[in-house]
């Protein structure tokens, strides 16, 4: 086992796990980059490898327990002990109520709240034996405010927050800092402005992780500026 510790990236999409893989990456953390596709993650490991860094592409489904536990095991193993996990992943239908299948309905609430319990409790597993390491949980507006459309991503969404708080006054006192992020707005890049650079969400990611103990934060709550709230 190499002596530095690994970030470990669950839900990696060309957009903000990839943003944050490359943040954590220029900080010296050898990366662990989970999708239930690795195979598209190939040119993310390259760029990350070529610039000095490590990383490897894991097959994991966050909803399944053991790959979850695998995927933990794996990248401890491949690349050192998880001083940082990130659950980036999601599920999402966005259809009237009347028109939710139940299948989907558990399907977005597995994906989006399911997996992190399954992320989260490894992660706290493997980080409470040394009293260190960062835990940190993507979510949305959705999970502040369920709009009309939104009862099959808002439920999985408000349930992440509620687990994010839950482990945040579980873990903290033991070293642990756990901290949820309300991304309010859409994702992307403009001339404007208008859209959360996904280069600026993860430096937010970063420098949360960074903190002093002393001054942790919780909850993060990151929007563009020309976002209504």
């Amino acid at each position: 086992m190499v002596d530095r510790k690994s970030c470990i990236v669950v839900g990696v999409g060309p957009g903000l796990g990839a943003a944050v893989a490359r943040r954590f990456a220029a900080a010296g953390y050898a990366l662990a980059l989970a999708s239930r596709n690795p195979d598209r993650l190939g040119a993310l490991v390259a760029e990350i490898e070529a610039a000095g860094g490590t990383a490897k592409a894991y097959g994991a489904d966050a909803t399944k327990e053991e790959d979850v536990a695998g995927l933990f095991e794996a990248a401890e193993r491949d690349l050192g002990p998880a001083g940082v996990a990130v659950f980036n992943a999601s599920g999402r239908v966005r259809k009237p109520l009347v028109e939710i299948e139940a299948d989907e309905f558990v399907d977005a609430w597995m994906r989006g709240c399911y997996g992190g319990f399954l992320v989260g409790r490894e992660a706290a597993r493997r980080m409470l034996p040394r009293k260190a390491g960062t835990i940190l949980f993507t979510g949305a507006t959705a999970s502040v405010k369920a709009f009309p459309l939104s009862a099959g991503f808002a439920v999985a969404k408000y349930g992440l927050r509620a687990l994010a708080e839950s482990m945040a006054r579980a873990l903290q006192p033991e070293g642990i800092h756990v901290a949820h992020f309300v991304i309010d707005g859409a994702i992307g890049q403009d001339a404007d402005n208008a859209r959360l650079d996904p280069a600026a969400i993860a430096e937010t990611y970063y420098q949360t992780h960074a903190q002093h103990p002393s001054a942790w934060s919780t909850s993060v709550e990151l929007r563009p500026w020309v976002e209504g709230f």
